[in-house]
């Protein structure tokens, strides 16, 4: 019985064309609620493929998956990586990874970033086009998205992708990453063990968001934590975890589910724990007030330069929800038992200082240092380390 002819070769681009073609032809066109599934792929490299060798077959339902499925050949393995954080793509077409030790290029330029730009927005659920040149979603893996097109960048499609891990590090792994050193990760430890009011501050990349997952893995089992985040990035290896995400408004303006709406929702839900992803607007005033209700043992973040400037930005925060700069700092001093402050220098992020909040004048505060990095970035004993220590021993508690 004569062997079956083998195709001939085909450039990788024609075949994905080819299964990209059967996919249309046996269901038609698809809208953002009929995603296309991996085991249509598969059927479909099956049958545009040809006699094929079971190697060579494999390798084009894998980059087939990848092309239809996830964010292509060149950035879907980088996705893949655990070692990776975020991926970004410019309007030239460069590729920049980071690792963990800053972003850093890759060989090569992305071609038809536009189209796969549109793609991943339509896979998150967003319009991305001349009359929406702007699109933030989470794609199916968890995998963040902030997508923009021209004009709003003169060069090309910029795509911003920061991957979602399953898991969150340990705090002992966070001292082997030299993130934490001994001193700071007893002080997260008590920090959640007496139920103390923390906000985390840092700039962008620092680190926040995984120092917030590892201190909530320390939470006792049966305690429910509610994270509110604008897009679900905490994932603290806890058995009793909520997540609720902010909902943009559909194209006729109406369905918005804004932060604070979030908050005010979280607080009837029976929180033993309460987390905000990121204090960014009027929400501060419904945090400050539920952390001042009796709801203990909350975590938030904030975007600052240094532990001495997070005042200032809750004020202007609070001033966003009509608060006075005088209220903002009441609401402050008694809700915050500390703050954290994450840097990144050389490519580490490490904590730098922890500080407390005191009043300055009549109608101010500030943060006073409790601990701050010394030469060897060890934390040692600043001004406010007396009163950091009582909230440690559960005395101002």
């Amino acid at each position: 019985m004569p062997r079956p002819t083998p195709t001939p070769p085909l450039s990788r681009a024609t075949e994905i064309d080819a299964v990209r073609e059967s996919l249309l032809n046996e269901s038609g066109p698809r809208g953002m609620d009929s995603p296309v599934r991996p085991a249509e792929v598969s059927r479909a490299v099956r049958d545009s493929a040809g006699v094929r060798g079971d190697r060579d077959l494999l390798t084009l339902d894998r980059t087939a998956r990848a092309e239809l499925l996830g964010a292509g050949p060149v950035l879907q393995p980088l996705l893949d990586d655990p070692e990776v954080s975020d991926v970004v793509v410019n309007g030239d077409g460069t590729v920049w990874v980071d690792r963990g030790a800053g972003l850093r290029v890759m060989p090569g330029r992305l071609r038809a970033g536009r189209e796969l730009a549109t793609r991943l927005a339509a896979t998150a659920g967003q319009r991305l086009d001349d009359a929406a040149p702007v699109a933030e979603g989470r794609l199916p893996d968890g995998t963040r998205l902030h997508a923009l097109l021209p004009p709003l960048c003169a060069e090309g499609a910029v795509l911003s992708l920061r991957t979602m891990r399953n898991c969150a590090f340990r705090l002992e792994e966070l001292q082997a990453t030299g993130m934490l050193d001994s001193r700071g990760a007893q002080v997260l430890d008590r920090l959640v063990e007496v139920r103390a009011n923390v906000l985390v501050s840092g700039a962008t990349g620092t680190g926040k968001t995984t120092l917030v997952a590892s201190a909530l893995t320390r939470v006792p089992p049966a305690e429910r934590i509610i994270c509110i985040e604008e897009a679900a990035e905490l994932a603290p290896d806890h058995p009793h975890v909520l997540h609720l995400q902010v909902r943009r408004p559909n194209v006729q303006g109406a369905g918005e589910v804004t932060l604070p709406d979030l908050v005010r929702t979280a607080m009837r839900m029976r929180p033993d724990r309460l987390v905000l992803g990121e204090c960014r607007g009027a929400e501060v005033r419904d945090v400050l007030g539920a952390l001042n209700t009796g709801h203990d043992g909350g975590w938030a973040t904030v975007h600052a330069n240094a532990a001495r400037d997070v005042p200032a930005r809750l004020v202007a925060l609070g001033a966003l929800a009509g608060m006075s700069p005088a209220t903002v700092a009441v609401q402050a001093r008694s809700a915050v038992h500390a703050v954290l402050h994450l840097v990144r220098r050389d490519g580490r992020r490490r904590l730098a200082e922890v500080a407390v909040l005191r009043a300055d004048g009549a109608d101010g505060f500030r943060a006073e240092l409790a601990l701050r990095a010394g030469a060897g970035n060890e934390l040692i004993e600043a001004e406010a380390w007396p009163e950091l220590a009582r909230t440690l021993d559960g005395a101002d508690r």
